[in-house]
């Protein structure tokens, strides 16, 4: 593996571009030809035809409405629940993945690219250096340190196997945890789903409120360990 990001690192940002160009053209060609009529019911067919793709590619990009999505599908019987934990586990890892590779073995690249995220980066080692490896599985719940922290860790001299390793089963379950209670709950959810169809108007600032309240309690949370873990060291 790590032999063959070396090989391919100095095209990695033209390869990734070409995958992305080619995944979404591909998604957008059955999109604009799928057997049924209106938006709606076509986005629908694609989740239904081509679910497991495009949960892959969601989860590489640690995206929870995409889990959410494979939830539903599997409360309605259009998906496999275990299939779905499964497959959105290996896109969480597969991201991941990357990422670390990324610090790895194009360390100049990473200094260039994220000058302005220095006191992120220098966090993450904190954290690293102070917890070990829990942060590797706790990471993807850290609201602005994502992607941070496996690229830093890549930076490091962390052992490559054993990132992959906690990474692979973190993934699994922030896979389990995200799509199990959306699919036990699935016919509560459906149903607001409907009422939020029909009252729009009334639901789009409700969920406005309800995600940014969301985000400010995990960006809170992250900023206060981080000051925790400054102070300390």
């Amino acid at each position: 593996m790590e032999k063959l990001f070396k090989k391919l690192q100095p095209h990695s940002g033209k390869i990734l571009a070409v995958i992305v160009i080619t995944f979404f053209s591909y998604l957008g060609y059955n999109l604009y030809h799928a057997p049924v009529s209106g938006f709606e019911e076509k986005f629908v067919y694609l989740l239904k035809e081509y679910g497991y793709i495009i949960l892959f590619a969601w989860g590489m990009l640690e995206g929870e409405a995409g889990l959410v999505m494979a939830g539903l599908l599997s409360h309605t019987g259009d998906m496999n629940l275990y299939l779905a934990i499964f497959i959105a586990g290996l896109g969480g890892f597969a991201g991941d993945q990357v990422y670390f590779y990324i610090g790895r073995f194009n360390k100049s690249h990473v200094h260039k690219k994220f000058k302005g995220q220095r006191r992120k980066f220098a966090f993450a080692h904190l954290l690293l250096k102070k917890y070990g490896w829990p942060i590797i599985f706790i990471q993807r719940y850290m609201y602005g340190m994502r992607t941070i922290i496996p690229i830093s860790i890549g930076l490091t001299r962390y052992s490559a196997k054993m990132f992959a390793f906690i990474n692979l089963i973190s993934a699994w379950c922030w896979a389990a945890i995200t799509i199990v209670p959306v699919w036990y709950f699935g016919e509560e959810i459906l149903v607001v789903l409907e009422w939020a169809k029909e009252h729009w108007y009334l639901a789009i600032p409700i969920a406005a409120i309800f995600g940014g309240s969301i985000i400010y309690m995990f960006n809170k949370a992250t900023k206060k360990v981080e000051r925790k873990v400054v102070n300390e060291n």
